[in-house]
């Protein structure tokens, strides 16, 4: 039968062909780029996107302008049809040092970079079409001085707009010195240069307030979601006045390990040391928008050395408390009034940089931890936490009873004290909820060396589990993992909790009962799951 059916088909083609005409599949995978069906009118002008297995894309949207260390302002419009079909260019970073194995488990992209950078990336089930989708806004991570909003292929919006249903937004902006040096000691012209970076973000929200409509999304339920440094940047947002209202939830994944922004005595200094190591006066600063961006770079990053050497608070790049643009510590020894009323999701991976981002594969491989006997894992835990071990292999079986005495080894001590505190201080402020989780999955490649990595929760979360299978394995428990994760997120971004099939009910997180998912191959709540292992470690924040 099936042999007959192949022989009628090409039958069929054939004299499909002599009369001239063409046959196509109704499930082609087609993609459509066309004035006719993918055009999308915006503030600025036509922009001509791209249809792909039921997703329309627009990439390389500009949302803003700006000079070197100026505020972002509006985009000019355009005449005609601008196509937004390709990425734009990514802000310049520094040179990038492979880590062994890093490519493997967070394979990346890498595109021309440019100071003019300010553009963002679209994935919507429908335009034009007066729909009201939840919006989901990325903000990617690499601390505040690396990173793209395509920079990892586990950020492609295409399969978590089409699972969930909403649109997914991407975005670059300035970083390192071209969005932190702060000049605001040289005259009221810099004086948002130290958070030139945070200018960009505020103006692709209002870019996204104004016209994600378009889109088929609601302008009046946006939610930011950010890993690592991209984490950093939604606490900040959470403080910014000039962010308020352009957002209604946030998310915070695995960006609770510091501050947010940094002291204005700080950043000024490492300004007046750049200008220094360049030859310049302070009456030279104008000078700065010629250099070339590595010689600057080079300056600054030598900056920042001295000034910390020379006692400067928090040498760092990072947001500018300047008492203005920021005016107060988003998350210090209390969460900003501001953030009192936005949901919020705080979480982060069981082992972060203590595996494969900080360990060489071949050693793990070698000294496989899944291999270990108990003797052998009594000595490791020892090796790390002193007369401490006991104590800590105790605690984290009593947390995690599903995993093995010698996982405790791995286990992160400096993001989830941070998450910790972020938590308890959003609780005792009231007002919106906040909920915690902490993925402990373990990738099954490499015999499951790289455990629950920094980044490792990125794929699920944008149900990309399958897209990377470097990093996930792409098997059942995987994928399962994938649909779980990323149905969560969505509807905590369309209702502010937290929920999927197949997940157990997911209350907040409150004083005296930290409930927190576990997101694992069975999934599961604890209460205050942490807080023993890290006393029990020491490294839990003063309360």
């Amino acid at each position: 039968m099936q042999r007959k059916f192949g022989i009628n088909l090409k039958v069929l083609a054939l004299c499909a062909a002599f009369l001239g005409l063409t046959l196509t599949s109704p499930h082609a995978d087609e993609f459509v780029a066309s004035q006719d069906k993918t055009v999308v009118q915006t503030k600025q002008g036509a922009l001509l996107g791209a249809l792909s297995d039921g997703i329309y894309s627009y990439l390389g949207v500009p949302y803003a302008q700006a000079e070197r260390f100026m505020p972002a302002s509006e985009v000019k419009p355009w005449n005609g049809i601008r196509p937004a079909v390709t990425y734009g260019e990514n802000c310049f970073i520094p040179p990038m040092k492979t880590v062994a194995g890093d490519e493997l488990f967070n394979p990346h992209r890498y595109l021309p970079m440019s100071e003019n950078c300010q553009f963002l990336n679209i994935w919507t089930p429908g335009v034009n079409d007066g729909n009201k989708r939840p919006v989901m806004v990325w903000i990617h991570g690499g601390g505040f001085t690396n990173g793209s909003g395509i920079e990892l292929t586990s950020y492609d919006g295409q399969n978590l707009s089409k699972k969930g249903g909403v649109v997914v937004v991407t975005l670059n902006h300035r970083l390192n010195v071209l969005g932190f040096l702060d000049l605001s000691a040289y005259g009221e012209k810099y004086k948002l240069s130290g958070n030139a970076s945070m200018t960009d973000l505020v103006a692709a929200l209002k870019w996204v307030h104004e016209n994600i409509q378009a889109f088929g999304g609601d302008p009046s339920n946006v939610t930011i979601f950010g890993q690592s440094g991209g984490g950093y940047k939604v606490r900040a947002l959470m403080g910014t006045p000039s962010g308020k209202g352009l957002f209604q939830k946030a998310i915070v994944e695995s960006g609770s390990r510091v501050d947010s922004v940094t002291d204005q005595a700080s950043s000024r200094k490492i300004a007046e040391l750049t200008l220094a190591n360049l030859g310049l006066k302070p009456q030279d600063v104008d000078k700065l928008a010629d250099v070339d961006y590595y010689e600057l770079l080079a300056a600054s990053d030598k900056a920042i050395k001295d000034a910390a050497a020379q006692g400067a608070k928090d040498a760092r790049w990072a947001p500018v408390l300047d008492g203005d643009f920021i005016p107060e510590n988003p998350v210090g020894a209390k969460w900003v009034d501001q953030a009192r009323d936005i949901p919020l999701m705080v979480g982060n991976t069981l082992n972060e940089f203590e595996t494969v981002i900080s360990n060489k594969p071949a050693d793990l491989l070698a000294d496989n931890k899944n291999d270990w006997s108990e003797e052998q894992a009594r000595a490791k835990l020892a090796q790390r936490f002193g007369d401490k071990a006991d104590a800590v292999g105790k605690a984290f079986l009593e947390a995690y009873p599903e995993k093995k005495l010698g996982d405790a080894f791995f286990v992160d001590l400096r993001f989830r004290p941070g998450t910790i505190r972020d938590l308890d201080l959003k609780a005792k402020q009231g007002g919106a909820p906040v909920y915690s989780y902490m993925f402990a999955y373990e990738s099954p490649v490499m015999d499951g060396i790289a455990m629950a990595w920094h980044c490792s929760e990125l794929p699920y979360v944008f149900a990309n589990a399958a897209l990377v299978k470097t990093s996930t394995g792409g098997g059942p428990d995987a994928i399962a993992l994938s649909d779980k994760m990323s149905q969560a997120w969505v509807n905590f971004a369309r209702s502010g909790k937290p929920s999927a099939e197949g997940l157990p009910d997911w209350p907040a997180y409150t004083i005296g009962h930290g409930t927190t998912m576990i997101f694992d191959r069975q999934s599961r709540v604890a209460e205050d799951p942490d807080r023993k292992l890290l006393q029990a470690a020491g490294a839990l924040l003063s309360e």
